[in-house]
């Protein structure tokens, strides 16, 4: 049985526990997660205890973050980490380039050099703020055709919120198991260890690393109780470990550098866990979109997933929007994201079909490749969408040929050398809005 059967065999059926943030627990066997305490002088069954905490221990109960893992050996024991090559991965500040207010678009990364697996096909497009300052974030894009076999990723810089749009993941952490598929988005917490298999020959997509505060629901507001995202929807991993005595490399990100260990055992070892510092897949189709049913284009926050909150309430150190399938029935409306300068900065990836503002196609906006558009930078639809918009029938319209999505934050995003050199940039992109000529009649 090949590598890629045997990851979706283990893919196939697995069982999750749904809520989002909610205090989880979960046993691989039967006795391993001790009852009325978290440290008991013996942890059953010859385990360790061990807390990972994803927040300061003294935060407010509604931001703190922690899980409790038992496991066959404690985090402790391994030897001295190296520094190895960060390869195409890149960490803010972004001091190698200056932040560009032209809009700019590529097209999907070039096909991997064989034996590529997540971690090393890990490309930065640019971000802002400081991990080392716990302030703002990056856009990465992943393109893979191997597995992770020898080796575990963990980031001690920020939590990694991974959008597949070509091929399925399986993703083995610490706490267990999760599939996440194109269509599905999977966070990995801070400092949370994991293994990326391949469901299929190749994959492919988009990696938010968040350095500041962990990603959470927004508030709902006027909209009410219900609505968005719902939490049940987010499903959290149960406990399944591996008993290995081989050589595994463990690779740390820490600092903006990656570091690699060579532990003795595997370090996805935990038996027990309880907590709500864990990883979780959620399905985008699942998002409950609000919209106008009168006349206007809502602003696109309505289309929010997930917010990392700042110190500033209502600006978010990055958002993560998606625009899911939807009716439009605004009356005397045009329809499409109107023309806007905004204080945020856009960066909008594609994981499906088209999007109702660009044009699509060779040359246009695709699966995989991604705009940015940095605060303040003019943007909207292009001319042949503006020409068609404008003009349309206004019924009932469906959009569910497209599945696209936004990371948008507080502050201009920084490319880096290679994205703004990189092949793949799409030159010209705004000739996009030529034509656009007067129409004014007075």
């Amino acid at each position: 049985m090949s590598g890629i059967e045997q990851a979706r065999k283990t893919a196939e059926g697995l069982e999750y526990s749904a809520g989002f943030g909610n205090e989880h627990s979960s046993e691989a066997v039967t006795g391993a997660l001790p009852h009325g305490r978290n440290s008991p002088q013996r942890a059953p069954l010859g385990l360790y205890a061990e807390q990972l905490s994803g927040s300061a221990f003294t935060e407010p109960r509604a931001h703190n973050h922690r899980s409790w893992l038992y496991r066959i050996r404690p985090s402790a024991a391994h030897p001295p980490f190296v520094r190895i090559d960060n390869g195409t991965l890149r960490t803010a500040p972004f001091a190698e380039s200056v932040p560009d207010p032209n809009r700019l678009r590529w097209d999907p990364l070039p096909e991997p050099a064989a034996g590529t697996d997540f971690l090393a096909g890990l490309w930065t497009l640019g971000g802002n703020g400081d991990a080392t300052q716990r302030t703002g974030m990056a856009v990465h894009l992943y393109c893979a055709d191997t597995s992770m076999t020898d080796r575990v990723f963990s980031d001690a810089d920020g939590e990694l919120l991974i959008v597949p749009e070509r091929g399925g993941l399986l993703l083995r952490t610490e706490m267990g198991l999760l599939r996440a598929d194109p269509g599905h988005v999977a966070l990995i917490p801070r400092g949370v260890r994991f293994r990326v298999e391949l469901l299929d020959a190749t994959a492919r997509g988009y990696v938010c690393e968040n350095y500041g505060r962990p990603f959470t629901l927004p508030d709902l507001g006027p909209i009410g109780a219900n609505g968005l995202a719902n939490a049940r929807d987010f499903l959290a991993p149960v406990a399944a470990y591996e008993d290995d005595d081989r050589p595994v490399e463990v690779i740390n990100k820490f600092c903006g550098n990656l570091w690699s260990a060579t532990y003795d055992h595997s370090p996805l070892d935990v038996v027990a866990w309880h907590g709500n510092h864990t990883p979780y897949v959620y399905d985008l189709r699942r998002f409950n979109v609000i919209g106008s049913i009168s006349y206007d284009h809502p602003d696109p926050s309505i289309f929010t997933v997930l917010t990392s909150p700042s110190d500033t309430p209502g600006l978010a150190g990055v958002d993560f929007v998606v625009f899911a399938p939807r009716w439009l029935v605004g009356e005397d409306t045009f329809r499409p994201p109107y023309f806007h300068r905004n204080v945020m900065s856009e960066y909008m990836g594609l994981i499906e079909g088209a999007y109702d503002a660009k044009t699509a196609g060779k040359g246009g906006f695709v699966p995989g490749g991604g705009s940015l558009h940095n605060m303040m930078s003019a943007h909207g639809p292009d001319r042949e969408t503006f020409d068609r918009a404008s003009e349309a029938e206004l019924k009932p319209q469906k959009i569910d040929d497209g599945l696209a999505f936004m990371f948008e934050t507080r502050w201009p995003v920084t490319a880096t050398a290679q994205a703004a050199t990189a092949g793949h940039l799409q030159r010209g992109y705004d000739h996009v809005w030529q034509g656009l000529s007067r129409n004014f009649r007075p």
